[in-house]
């Protein structure tokens, strides 16, 4: 889809959309189109009495001959006194899902927002462009007919054009806005890739096509883990045919200030998970593809930074492995030696991702020494228990970075609740026979466990956070942004994050 931005409306697209606020008087706009046409928005709305212009309401009208479009569709602002980037993005979202379908591929925006509208022109249609952008995915790569879905090739949305009096404003905050949109397709397209395309190595390929971008990558053998003493990540993959991989990406937009290193993000990547002999259930197995959700948030990230630019100096290091039952997979009962000295004693296999985590965060502090480190995985069930789909759990040694996580993900519709850390629940992964264990030993608190574990590999009080994204990496219900799938949760929360720093 190709997004311009224009002084007026284009006269001979498809449709024309026009903005209502909600019980309030046509505006200007619309009121001039209503005039030319008969009154034909007028009397569409008073006959649909369930459209008021509230927020992501949309009616399509079919246009009079001789409109110049096809279509009318009225989009619904709700109260404009109250607009916000987040809300301009749903309002795209809900346009283009209102459009799909209609065999419309070129459509004209002209927004009218009013006095007393809290977001500016420029900035409303770029926003709204944007959650259009994030809207419009679809992984059809390996559909029978390319391009098609279920065998029908459906009429894709080909140019956006959005009328704003001042285009080069909004074109210029587009552009940072889109380089986002294409992280978050990189995080969702790798999420959504079947297991036996995407594993360590593929996934690390996929990661070396950032160099494009001016992304530094480097990739880890096994053997090269070995002699740094990453155990504990190697112990994950020892039952799969798949190479365990660790990949470092760097983007240096900004040289680090004397004495304070880079940010570190820090990804799970096990692109599937069995369970290894610790066996999950056959039912819904399917969906363990996108147990690297942490890690494809992490490099979509760093496609986002590198698209847009960001003046900042960031590392980006994922963890790849599968984890498989084997003759020769780890076993519960076996201790691992991780890169940072402490001994696990692995009591469930399933519990493989800390172990991953462990061993990459020592590798980020031990060689880059981070002003602060923010992980992201699909760690734990117990997560989805506790706030379902709606919010990624924080886990963090550090109020300042929570607070500017949360405030991250308030202004990009990435929402975070912050969980408890506390010496009581460290205590259960307390072993008798290694330093630490990797689970408590009961089914109470474990996204809390899982995160405690993961606390003791942050050395010398380095501010760090944890994302538990068990339950937002993929969606099972569309929302505005979101098509249903992979949701390429964290690349939005991760570059608005370091936009604080810039």
């Amino acid at each position: 889809m190709k997004v311009s931005f224009a002084s007026a409306p284009k006269a001979s697209d498809d449709a024309l959309v026009l903005t209502v606020a909600g019980k309030a008087p046509l505006g200007p706009i619309a009121q001039a189109v209503d005039e030319k046409l008969g009154g034909v928005i007028t009397r569409a709305m008073e006959v649909d009495e369930g459209f008021t212009g509230a927020s992501e309401q949309a009616l399509m009208l079919v246009a009079p001959k001789g409109a110049g479009h096809d279509w009318i569709v009225l989009l619904g602002l709700g109260e404009p006194g109250s607009m916000t980037p987040v809300r301009a993005e749903r309002l795209g979202g809900t346009l283009f899902a209102r459009l799909k379908g209609e065999h419309v591929s070129t459509v004209s925006v002209h927004a009218d927002l009013g006095e007393e509208a809290a977001l500016g022109a420029e900035a409303f249609n770029a926003h709204l462009a944007y959650g259009t952008r994030l809207r419009n995915y679809a992984f059809r790569l390996y559909k029978s007919k390319p391009g098609s879905d279920n065998g029908k090739k459906p009429k894709d949305l080909e140019k956006l054009t959005l009328a704003v009096p001042k285009p080069a404003g909004a074109r210029k905050l587009f552009g940072t806005l889109n380089a986002v949109a294409e992280g978050v397709f990189l995080a969702r397209d790798l999420v959504t890739e079947p297991p036996n395309v995407l594993y360590p190595e593929t996934f690390a390929k996929r990661c070396l096509k950032l160099k494009d971008l001016g992304v530094e990558v480097t990739v880890l053998d096994e053997k090269k883990m070995e002699k740094l003493g990453m155990n504990a990540l190697l112990a994950v993959g020892m039952g799969s045919s798949k190479r365990s991989k660790l990949v470092v990406m760097r983007w240096k937009g900004a040289k680090a200030k004397k004495g304070q290193g880079p940010i570190a993000l820090v990804g799970k990547g096990v692109t599937f998970d069995t369970g290894g002999i610790s066996l999950k259930p056959a039912a819904g197995m399917w969906d363990m593809k996108f147990d690297m959700g942490g890690a494809a948030a992490v490099t979509g990230a760093m496609a986002a930074l590198a698209g847009r630019k960001a003046k900042a100096d960031v590392i980006g290091i994922i963890g790849l492995t599968e984890n498989m039952p084997a003759g020769n997979a780890q076993r519960p009962g076996d201790i691992v030696k991780s890169a940072a000295g402490k001994t696990i004693e692995v009591q469930n296999t399933d519990a493989e991702g800390r172990l991953v985590l462990a061993d990459a965060l020592w590798y980020a502090q031990d060689k880059y020494k981070p002003r602060l480190i923010v992980d992201l995985a699909t760690l734990t069930g117990a997560m989805l228990v506790a706030l379902g789909h709606e919010m990624a759990g924080l886990f963090s040694n550090d109020d300042e970075l929570s607070e500017k996580l949360a405030e991250a993900g308030a202004a990009v519709d990435e929402r975070v609740w912050r969980m408890p850390l506390d010496k009581s629940y460290d205590r259960m992964i307390n072993s008798e026979v290694a330093d630490i264990k990797n689970i408590g030993g009961g089914r109470w608190a474990g996204s809390i466990v899982a995160a405690q574990f993961l606390q003791r590999f942050v050395e010398n009080g380095t501010p760090w956070a944890h994302l538990d994204i068990a339950g937002t990496a993929w969606t099972e219900k569309t929302r505005p942004t979101v098509p249903k799938g992979a949701a390429g949760w964290g690349v939005r929360l991760l570059s608005e994050l370091v936009a604080a720093y810039e």
